[in-house]
């Protein structure tokens, strides 16, 4: 594990100081503040269901118990879960904060195999699996014997019912853990675009900071009575955002099936006067060009938030006159938990013109530092393209039993985020892409993210990636794939021709290619690794 941070200060007769304690709050307390402040408010919404503050406060400890008493689960312990979104899951989190144990949610659409990885490479001595993944709970027990137990949501006949488990100890309360601030709570695995996924170790104090950070800079002034709507998988980002939320009291809506049914989400915000959002640009594209976004009442939301890729311009434009000034961007890795920059509502623009910053995922978060740096880590001036890296309390602790990882993936203090990047003389920040999205074109450096920009602005083009490919002349060529608005048609003649003049002949696409979809990850995200493996089975380019 990672080892708690210790005593950092020294009494002496010189400083004067004392011995400091990092002992911090343990963050499942967030879940009790609630409760007490208002027990018979709504906390969770799934389906016809409905859970109050005290239920939901009472189940928890039901199922901290349960892990702690009849499983014999203690403070570091890693637990697994395998599930779509449900009240469960969303418990199982706070209840593992509670007992000081590891919350190890897993992507719920990976394969058996790979969520079997994820046990091994987690060191997961229990698991709580969705009745759905009956193969799942087989493959990670017969796979790794540490896993002692597994539990099931819904009946299963893989293990205990947590719901049965969770009537067994009502009305008992565990033995809450005493944590200190780099004590895990969460072990977030990375989407692992290269290679396997990786854990990056949060903690209590960190995610103590991050929930501050949230509330200041994404969603400033929310209580209890606002609401929440769910869209995202809560394994990740949605996660986070759920955690800052019961913070504050706020209602946590489900969607009621796994399916991402766009007309129950519009249906849902007016139903329950849903407020703010946690989204990623896909699945906001999806709501504002979905015919139930004008059927239904969405005047309640204060903050639809997207994060997880930069927004083109031609969707942003479209989500603010959908839904007008209350769209929020931030940019971060999983492993800062998303707190390195924001673009918060009023900097926002659905018009060009002199003022407005296009293209800028914002300004650096309250207590974050942004260094644009070289090879050599040295910072760069405003405007030179270089590697984004960020210092501050919302940076992860490393990652587990992993150090070349870590080795390459702090330098000085630095967290390096590999994304590339530059900043304007007043801060603001943008992200040209991924360092291993770049090619290299005739020996001049091109940014598929510059392309992908100028190509979405036609009226026909609804998505867009460019890639880089090997190519015996220029060393590499880029690849656009292309996606038209139903309705429409365009070719590469069009194409080529529209964009012509706006761009350096070097980094003009040397192929289009049109599909009827692009491929995305679980939590919507279009990635150029799915593409490139979609390419290569086609047969459009080499393996």
């Amino acid at each position: 594990m990672i080892a708690s941070a210790g005593v950092d200060g020294k009494a002496g007769p010189k400083g004067g100081l004392l011995p400091r304690s990092t002992r911090v709050m343990n963050l499942a307390r967030f879940v009790t503040q609630s409760m007490r402040r208002d027990p018979q408010g709504i906390a969770v919404v799934w389906g016809e269901k409905t859970w109050t503050w005290a239920e939901f406060e009472a189940r928890i400890d039901a199922m901290a118990t349960a892990l702690q008493e009849r499983f014999g689960v203690t403070k570091g312990d890693r637990v697994l879960v395998q599930s779509q979104n449900c009240n469960q899951m969303f418990e199982s989190m706070f209840a593992c904060f509670r007992i000081g144990a590891v919350w190890v949610p897993t992507n719920f659409r990976q394969t058996p195999e790979e969520v079997a990885y994820l046990a091994k490479a987690s060191g997961a001595t229990g698991m709580i699996c969705n009745a759905s993944f009956p193969q799942h709970a087989e493959v990670v027990r017969s796979g790794n014997p540490d896993v002692g137990f597994v539990l099931a949501i819904g009946e299963a006949g893989f293990g205990p019912s947590y719901d049965a488990l969770v009537e067994e100890f009502r009305g008992r309360k565990p033995v809450e853990a005493a944590v200190d601030r780099d004590d895990p709570c969460w072990f977030f695995f990375t989407s692992g675009t290269t290679g396997r996924p990786k854990a990056a170790v949060l903690t209590h104090g960190q995610m103590a900071f991050v929930v501050n950070n949230h509330l200041c800079d994404l969603m400033p002034g929310v209580t209890s009575a606002d609401a929440s709507l769910v869209v995202a998988p809560l394994s990740h980002g949605a996660g986070v955002h759920q955690l800052t939320q019961v913070a504050h009291g706020v209602k946590t809506i489900l969607l009621p099936t796994e399916k991402f049914d766009i007309d129950a989400a519009w249906a849902l915000v007016e139903k329950w006067r849903v407020s703010t959002m946690f989204t990623v640009p896909t699945i906001l594209k999806m709501l504002v060009e979905h015919p139930a976004a004008e059927k239904y009442d969405h005047s309640s939301l204060r903050y639809v938030i997207y994060a997880g890729a930069p927004m083109y311009r031609e969707d942003q434009k479209r989500a603010l006159k959908a839904l007008g000034p209350v769209i929020v961007q931030y940019f971060g890795l999983g492993e800062v938990t998303g707190a390195i920059t924001v673009l918060p509502p009023a900097l926002h623009s659905a018009e060009d013109g002199e003022s407005v910053k296009i293209g800028t995922c914002g300004m650096e978060r309250t207590g974050m530092q942004v260094s644009i740096q070289n090879d050599a880590g040295e910072e760069l001036s405003p405007y030179e393209t270089g590697e984004i890296c960020c210092t501050g309390p919302a940076v992860f602790a490393g990652y587990y039993d992993n150090p070349e990882a870590n080795e390459k993936a702090f330098r000085n203090g630095w967290f390096r985020t590999g994304d590339l990047g530059h900043v304007d003389e007043e801060g603001f920040l943008y992200i040209t892409g991924r360092a291993s999205d770049m090619y290299i074109s005739g020996g001049s450096n091109v940014y598929p993210r510059e392309i992908e920009e100028k190509l979405l602005t036609h009226p026909a083009v609804s998505e867009v990636a460019v890639l880089g490919v090997p190519d015996p002349l220029w060393g590499e060529v880029g690849i656009a794939v292309c996606v038209a608005k139903p309705g429409t048609s365009v070719t590469e003649e069009e194409l080529l021709a529209f964009i012509g003049g706006k761009m350096s002949r070097y980094k003009m696409p040397k192929r289009f290619i049109f599909w009827e979809a692009l491929p995305k990850s679980a939590y919507g995200k279009i990635t150029k690794k799915m593409i490139r493996e979609e390419l290569q089975k086609r047969g459009e380019i080499d393996g």
